[in-house]
């Protein structure tokens, strides 16, 4: 692995136990890529590391990283030592948050080669894959990795607060109101209403968990490979925040929803594998 990565802090997984999964989801990917077009990635610069800090990765020429594409529990699950030299790659356009940090896919520059930090700390358990990662490919891979590290129970995977919640238990999803999460479970419809299409998990639309697509993007997602008003009766995984629509005034039902505003938040998932878009 090199002492690139010796300064993670991990969830009592050891250096080289991150290796292992490193070499898995390399094996993997290059099974994968044979039938998948590849991860498109587009570099926007090298740089070294100065420190990891709550905020970021920051870097010597002043600039802060957040790692694109995955969350981690904290700053020091991902934690690179200083002097780290590392190449910074984007899928479409470089993007920044409103506190001038850029989100990138982080390159390790190691003997001659590159590793993906993000594929690194997914396979380990160390991070969930976001609801934003870019490419469609890129995603591919690292659902690949993350269900990797999930079935082996791997760092955070080890605590069932990080289970896909059963879309059929709304009052489980509803308490996670706010948070972060995965749910999983069969569409029983899709049903158009104004401005969005409401993909149904149960048939009590006051109560039952949905999620919720833009009519504005719903091409986006067709173009992709994933068909709204297709997923009705297909058993789909589905990443986001977790927000709570109301009634009528005075009404004190709530039913959890995930807006997916990206074709990467939902995945059809059948036996043991699963399918994003194209």
């Amino acid at each position: 692995m090199g002492a690139d990565l010796s300064a993670i802090r991990q969830f009592g997984v050891g250096a080289q136990l991150l290796g292992v999964c490193a070499a898995l989801f390399c094996a993997f990917a290059g099974d994968a890529a044979r039938a998948q077009p590849a991860c498109r990635l587009a570099t926007i610069s090298k740089a070294t590391v100065r420190a990891t800090t709550d905020e970021g990765i920051t870097l010597e020429d002043g600039r802060t990283v957040t790692l694109a594409g995955v969350r981690v529990a904290t700053a020091s699950d991902a934690e690179l030592t200083p002097g780290t030299e590392i190449v910074l790659k984007r899928a479409g356009t470089a993007e920044t948050d409103r506190y001038g940090r850029l989100a990138a896919q982080v390159f390790i520059s190691e003997g001659g080669g590159e590793r993906w930090f993000q594929a690194d700390l997914v396979s380990a358990g160390l991070a969930q894959v976001s609801s934003r990662v870019g490419d469609a490919a890129c995603a591919r891979a690292l659902f690949a990795a993350e269900q990797a590290a999930r079935d082996g129970k791997l760092g955070l995977w080890a605590d069932p607060y990080y289970d896909p919640l059963p879309a059929d238990k709304p009052a489980e999803i509803l308490a996670r109101r706010g948070r972060f999460a995965l749910v999983e479970g069969e569409v029983v419809s899709v049903h158009p209403s104004g401005a969005t299409l409401y993909v149904n998990f149960g048939r009590r639309w006051s109560e039952d968990f949905a999620v919720t697509i833009r009519k504005r993007n719903e091409r986006k997602f067709t173009t992709a490979g994933v068909d709204p008003h297709g997923l009705s009766g297909h058993r789909v995984r589905v990443r986001g925040w977790i927000e709570a629509r109301g009634g009528i005034a005075g009404s004190p039902w709530r039913a959890p929803w995930i807006e997916a505003a990206r074709p990467q938040q939902i995945e059809t998932v059948g036996r043991n594998d699963a399918r994003v878009a194209r």
